[in-house]
């Protein structure tokens, strides 16, 4: 009984708390759905408090046109029969805009006609035609007028009318009268659409323009100067379509002056017509007069009650853009709209801001050095490490070849490739190096192109940049030759015939090529006695070419009685002159060169390479072969992870293995004869002998990184990614402290602001809270069956936020010094899976964004609340700043972004700067607050895939980035400017200041 109690309580919480969310939801879609209809009836009260004052003015019009020529009463008195008035002189407003377009007399004797498309086509003449009535708008006729003379022929109307023109109210040779000047002038921005409800007989959309008319001085007899309307941002219509130049004419009304747009002269003799934007139906003048009186009167009642409304409404409007475009408006009233893929985000401008039009955006004074490169590229790549007599071992991994002292731990960088290092050889003098990267693509992606790279060692000026252009896909292996001491260079590309070429070092020129192979090619070496010889390996096989005169011939080696191995991963030259190899068998093959044999391949047979000799080296394959002085190869073994030192006859004489934590061997490199440095194949590098064993040097992450955090007051920083690692590094020793592994993918973590814990958030909603010091998880919990994307502590360590992908904001309250975890709350209202949050400095509110390209503020002390009115949060302080949508942060965002091209940001402790890892492999510095498009920055170049996170230390001394697939961590070192603080730069605007340059 108690049991089944129990189910039933727990059925209804859960019905309870379903309920709960459901109402949350639809009251959050009813308030929405409310503040449009608010906005929607404010711009309306707007328009309508217009309307009447024009229609006062109206009568001011006819009385100006009939002073200029008591004729013009006739025409008027037929434009208002029109409109259904039966000869009334009085015009109402839409009597006036309705007679303007209609064909009353012979003269009104031009138009100017549009096409559907709003463009303006050949003048043509209201010649009376008879032409049945209709109703649509595309092919608009006019009615039956009452008092007309039944024969007469209807006059079709233009679909749109530009302007009304003086001229034609005067009589046939009469001059102007002087003294007076009569003016039709437009008000842009007064023309609204109002829509009302379907009744009985059916609703109607109906559309109003305004005018306004004023007296000023003399109308010249040769020149009458009309109001020409300006729009910015449909030009369909313009000046110089209507035949007349378009010359600016001030009005003696500074506010119409100010809001009606340019005024062009009309020539003599021209005829000029206002032209409607929109053509309109016909309609009752008494019947819309009543009605929209009895929507003013109720509009000017919601205005009276919300005096804001106003101005929210004249937000939307002026602050509305082209969907799909990435670009900004301003609003007057504080307000910046930008659009990315078409979704418009709303930015309201702070208090402390005056003049935002005149901030100036310039790059910070702070500037990024490369301080430390963190990993090793060895889970993929061959032939990778070598060891200088500077004490160096040379490495690489992203786009930067490290240059690392094994004694002094400390570090130089080659940085000179545009993409991803792959393969790497030492010269035979010891100094000058070769490197070669993929071709990569650029931000449009369209492919680039791979090159080698020949540097010097110890200046890391680059000497020679071999094949640009001449590679396909990227450079697998290059390799100097020895007989000649390294005048030749020998390449093989990605390509699919991976094209086999060699070059001259000194003049960079080609000297031969070939095509090599359609399997893979692991390996290529100069004969180290014979520039002639090449040999390469790979895929089942190894060839022996030898280049003559610029012609390359080539042998493939003959396994004869041996098993054919699936792949030759590695080479090396003995001391007699043979080849040595390793492949996937775990064998050591000796080949030589033997007597054709004539009775298998006939006469005319030439020599062959051989197997002479096989010796079982490792269990699994030998991925990599060392010889060292006197004629001793060590070997390096795949599943066994052994290394074995061989006699100069093949003879066993030392072995060792390292620890399984570190992987397979991938290479070695000899330091001294005794002292080894290995690569292993989870990009680590050993040092060690095999009396001692070995330690890691160079430890890094094996896959794709996301979770980036730093300690609020130490040196220390924590990663975490796709290889199930979560790693604690020392920014100041450059090592790392710990790493541990855990059960799922780590993609985000945070300290606890006291600094004794750290929580870390994993692929499956699962989070953990793990102790910095015993390394041991304090806490876990799991929120949701999605994978969570940011956690964030607020500033005094009271809440912990959890961001997930089910769209929801986990709050948890934190006791016990980051220890203990209860359920606070859920913040319920984004349509997409959270992707960045931020806290208040005051701990109680949160700043977030989606995947959707929402700004949402939570108001969490008061319950997970939404904030509906985002207006509200503008003059908001936030502890950090990460979101990468936000008012200041909006420059960061470059022209055709998709939404997508920028992964993280992260503002200073201090306030003056903010770094951006984007899509293109690119770390970005910008000046904080950077609220304007098209900001100035600092680029800095070394991650050779997308740059995941960004992070400053707590001392803001250096900024952590970290690539996706690149697996590698770049420490940059701040260099400090002289720039003033953010407050400082904010109130320095002023109307004189430039517009900001492009970076």
């Amino acid at each position: 009984m108690d049991s089944s109690t129990n189910s039933l309580d727990d059925a209804s919480a859960d019905g309870i708390a379903k309920f709960a969310d459901r109402a949350s939801m639809m009251e959050g879609r009813l308030q929405a759905q409310e503040d449009e209809i608010t906005l929607l009836k404010s711009s309306l009260s707007d328009a309508l408090r217009k309307i009447h004052l024009h229609d006062q003015l109206l009568p001011l019009l006819k009385q100006q046109l009939i002073a200029v020529n008591p004729n013009a009463a006739g025409v008027l008195n037929q434009v208002c029969c029109t409109d259904g008035c039966s000869g009334r002189t009085t015009l109402s407003s839409s009597s006036a805009v309705d007679g303007i377009r209609s064909p009353a007399t012979s003269q009104l004797s031009d138009s100017i006609v549009t096409n559907a498309n709003g463009h303006i086509e050949n003048p043509v003449s209201l010649t009376p035609r008879s032409r049945p009535t209709t109703q649509d708008r595309s092919t608009q006729t006019e009615i039956a007028l009452p008092g007309q003379d039944t024969g007469q022929k209807k006059v079709p109307l233009p679909r749109r009318v530009q302007s009304l023109q003086l001229e034609d109210a005067l009589a046939p040779g009469k001059p102007l009268v002087e003294g007076t000047r009569a003016m039709l002038h437009r008000v842009s921005g007064w023309e609204e659409e109002y829509e009302e409800e379907q009744e009985k007989g059916g609703g109607e959309q109906e559309k109003e323009q305004s005018w306004m008319s004023s007296v000023e001085e003399i109308i010249q007899p040769t020149t009458i100067k009309c109001l020409q309307r300006e729009d910015y941002q449909d030009r369909s219509c313009s000046p110089e379509e209507l035949g007349s130049p378009s010359t600016s004419v001030r009005t003696s009304d500074s506010n119409l002056s100010s809001r009606s747009g340019h005024l062009s002269p009309i020539q003599e003799g021209e005829k000029k017509l206002l032209v409607r934007r929109n053509s309109e139906k016909l309609v009752n003048a008494e019947k819309q007069r009543k009605r929209l009186d009895k929507k003013a009167a109720s509009s000017a009642n919601l205005l009276s009650r919300s005096p804001s409304l106003d101005t929210r409404a004249k937000e939307l409007v002026s602050s509305a853009g082209s969907p799909g475009s990435r670009r900004g408006t301003y609003s007057q009233e504080q307000s910046i709209k930008m659009f990315i893929r078409g979704r418009p985000i709303t930015m309201y401008i702070p208090s402390n801001i005056q003049n935002y039009e005149d901030l100036k955006m310039e790059p910070p004074s702070e500037r990024l050095e490369l301080d430390w490169v963190y990993g090793y590229r060895g889970r993929d790549c061959r032939a990778n490490l070598y060891f200088l007599p500077s004490g160096e071992v040379v490495f690489f991994i992203a786009c930067v070849v490290v240059l690392y002292h094994i004694n002094n731990r400390t570090q130089r960088h080659y940085d000179k490739h545009t993409d991803c290092v792959r393969c790497l050889t030492l010269h035979p003098d010891k100094v000058r190096m070769a490197s070669g990267q993929t071709a990569g693509v650029d931000k449009d992606g369209k492919p680039l192109h791979p090159c080698v790279h020949i540097w010097d060692s110890t200046t890391l000026v680059t000497l020679q940049q071999i094949g640009l252009g001449a590679f396909q896909r990227g450079v697998g292996c290059v390799a100097f030759s020895f007989a000649d001491f390294g005048t030749f260079l020998c390449v093989i590309d990605d390509s699919n015939e991976h094209m086999l070429s060699v070059w001259d070092c000194n003049k960079g020129t080609r000297h031969a090529d070939v095509k090599n192979t359609n399997e893979a090619v692991f390996c290529v070496e100069f004969n180290s006695s014979d520039s002639t010889n090449i040999i390469t390996c790979g895929k089942s096989h190894v060839y022996f070419w030898t280049l003559i005169a610029g012609q390359f011939t080539k042998k493939q080696g003959i396994f004869g009685k041996y098993k054919k191995p699936k792949f030759i991963q590695c080479f090396v030259f003995s001391l007699t002159g043979d080849v040595l190899t390793g492949d996937s068998e775990g064998n050591i093959l000796t080949w030589g060169k033997s007597a054709a044999d004539v009775k298998t391949l006939g006469k005319g047979a030439k020599e062959t390479f051989q197997i002479m000799r096989q010796t079982r080296a490792h269990e699994g394959s030998v991925f990599t072969l060392c010889t060292l002085q006197g004629g001793t190869v060590l070997s390096g073994g795949g599943k066994d992870r052994k290394i074995i030192r061989w006699s100069a006859d093949l003879a066993p004489e030392r072995e060792c293995e390292i620890p399984e934590n570190y992987g397979a061997v991938r290479t070695i490199a000899d330091v001294d004869g005794e002292e080894l440095l290995v690569g292993t194949t989870r990009n680590a590098i050993l040092r060690g002998t095999f009396s001692d064993g070995f330690v890691a040097i160079v430890q890094g992450h094996m896959d794709e990184m996301w979770g980036l955090a730093t300690h609020p007051s130490q040196n220390i920083f924590i990663t975490c990614g796709h290889d199930k690692q979560v790693c604690l590094w020392n920014t100041e020793e450059h090592k790392l402290d710990w790493c541990i592994t855990v059960e799922e993918y780590g993609l985000c973590a945070d300290f606890c602001p006291n600094g004794s814990v750290v929580s870390v958030g994993l692929s499956t909603g699962r989070w953990m809270v793990l102790d910095l010091l015993t390394r041991e998880v304090v806490s876990e919990s799991t929120d949701g069956n999605e994978q969570l994307s940011v956690m964030r502590y607020s500033p005094d360590g009271s809440f912990l936020a959890v961001g997930s992908h089910d769209n929801f904001i986990y709050i948890y309250n934190v006791t016990e010094s980051g220890r203990r975890y209860t359920r606070f709350g859920k913040c319920n209202g984004h349509s997409s899976f959270i992707t960045h949050l931020d806290w208040s400095k005051d701990g109680k509110y949160i700043m977030s964004n989606s995947g959707d390209y929402e700004i949402l503020y939570w108001d969490v002390a008061a319950g997970c609340k939404l904030l509906r009115n985002r207006f509200e949060s503008k003059d908001r302080e936030w502890a950090s700043y990460t979101c990468v949508l936000g008012f200041h942060v909006m420059g960061v965002w470059l022209e055709g972004s998709d939404g997508t091209d920028i992964n993280a940001l992260c503002r200073s402790h201090s306030e003056r700067m903010v770094a951006v890892a984007d899509d293109f492999c690119k770390v970005h510095l910008f000046q904080y607050p950077c609220p304007k498009l098209k900001a100035p920055s600092h680029k800095y170049e070394g991650h050779g895939s997308h740059v995941t996170n960004v992070c400053f230390t707590h001392s803001d001394s250096h900024l952590l980035s970290m690539g996706g697939k690149d697996t590698c961590i770049i420490q940059w070192r701040v260099i400090r400017g002289g720039a003033g603080d953010s407050s400082e730069r904010l109130a320095s605007a002023s109307p004189s200041s430039p517009e900001p340059a492009t970076s």
